[in-house]
């Protein structure tokens, strides 16, 4: 490796990103915890828990990050190192670009460069928060676009403990009209679990699975009363389909039964029909109909469940945190409030580069469900623009591998002997003026 290597550590609490500097995708993509199968005894780390012969039921998860902040310093420096490994990189003649939660507190700030210069030896360290990177990325790649040519955009961060809606002007994001949802992709997941416990099979213990179950068929409804409508209505639901449960023998994951099933709600006309092909529908309907007491058994034998509106009121949560019980605003709102605290001049510029990212933006209808649900609440004059970044899982790096790879950036990090000499607090003044 060349002496000037700059690593890119996009370090999130569900997934870390991690590469170097101006490449376009990273290398490792890694659960950011660890976890013990059942049948082992040590537990398994990062890209450990990826291979697909590995039997992940019932495995217990510890994480470095609970509620969106570091809580486990040493936990994420064996996680760290593993990864630094895999990158095969020396961190004594590296550079480090970390990525850092919004409002980080200073005793966590202070652990963290700890870990980055006296326990690796990192040569020099640059600390960022997720909105401004996406900023740049996207100021970057559309040259000529209004995030560009104003400097100024509305980054929306759907991440795993929470949501944010970022101002973010000339590379900075503005403090003061940040606002945060305490809800994210693993409230959405353990959601998910409780509805599939209580109504088919205890999955309470099935992190990993009931994740792949969410990413791989979930979706925001445009329309909840007339899906609501839909899944009520028994042999007719559209909605229903069949997840595969790993029996640790023949398959380690779980899989969907039918994936056209799966996908059927995408072809669903404005009344809730699916269009009709010829011949197939009559014969499908009648062995249906031959055994309707069947549909309502939950079948113990089966190591399979069904699904059906538990699809849509999951990422419903996002649009409509109170009807869990969650003394919050939805997200449409959580966008105003944070455009209102910014200046009047400002307002029609960030409404109209509004750009989405973090992995709960993937569900399928997001962007549009959200226009819907912003639309009402701006004053007509202004345009809604929402961009959803091409990959919202990898924006954050990508933005990252850009402005580490940019001729100032060895001029903007803090090195190991300015650390020694000033200590956490003061060197850390630069990062964010």
């Amino acid at each position: 490796m060349s002496s000037n290597t700059v690593v890119v550590l996009d370090n999130g609490a569900g997934l870390i990103k991690a590469g170097i500097a101006g490449e376009r995708d990273p290398t490792s993509i890694v659960p950011n915890c660890t976890a013990r199968p059942l049948s082992s005894k040590k537990p398994l780390i990062a890209d450990q828990l990826l291979s697909p012969t590995v039997d992940l039921t019932s495995a217990v998860i510890r994480r470095p990050f609970d509620r969106g902040y570091l809580i486990n310093p040493d936990l994420q420096s064996s996680i760290w190192s593993h990864i630094f490994n895999t990158l095969r990189i020396t961190p004594s003649t590296s550079s480090l670009l970390l990525t850092e939660p919004l409002f980080n507190l200073a005793s966590i700030s202070r652990a963290t460069d700890e870990i980055v210069f006296e326990e690796f030896n990192f040569k020099s360290l640059f600390v960022s928060d997720s909105p401004s990177l996406v900023h740049l990325y996207e100021a970057s790649k559309r040259p000529y676009d209004v995030v560009s040519k104003t400097q100024c955009s509305l980054v929306v961060d759907l991440g795993f403990s929470f949501c944010h809606a970022a101002p973010v002007f000339q590379n900075f994001v503005l403090n003061y009209g940040v606002k945060r949802m305490d809800l994210g992709g693993k409230a959405l997941t353990n959601y998910l679990k409780e509805l599939v416990s209580y109504r088919s099979v205890n999955v309470m213990d099935e992190t990993f699975l009931m994740d792949d179950v969410k990413e791989k068929l979930c979706f925001v409804s445009n329309d909840v009363a007339r899906d609501l409508q839909i899944a009520r209505r028994g042999n007719d639901n559209h909605f229903r389909c069949t997840y595969v449960l790993p029996d640790g023998i023949t398959h380690t994951k779980g899989f969907i039964k039918d994936p056209l099933e799966a996908q059927r709600y995408l072809s669903l006309s404005e009344d809730g029909e699916l269009p009709h092909s010829e011949g197939t529908g009559e014969a499908d309907q009648t062995e249906v109909r031959s055994r309707p007491s069947e549909r309502n058994k939950i079948d113990l034998t089966k190591n399979e469940f069904s699904l059906s509106n538990e699809r849509f009121l999951v990422p419903e949560m996002i649009f409509r945190p109170a009807d869990l019980g969650m003394n919050q605003a939805g997200l449409a709102e959580c966008i105003v409030r944070a455009v209102n605290s910014c200046h009047p001049y400002l307002h029609p510029v960030l409404y109209e580069s509004i750009i989405l990212t973090g992995g709960s933006t993937l569900f399928p209808g997001f962007a549009k469900r959200l226009e819907t649900e912003l639309r009402p609440l701006v004053p007509d004059v202004f345009q809604v623009k929402i961009t959803t970044q091409e990959d919202p899982v990898l924006g954050v790096w990508r933005g990252g591998s850009l402005l580490a790879s940019s001729p100032d950036f060895d001029a903007m990090c803090v090195t190991k002997a300015e650390y020694e000499e000033h200590g956490s607090s003061r060197c850390r003044r630069r990062f964010f003026h």
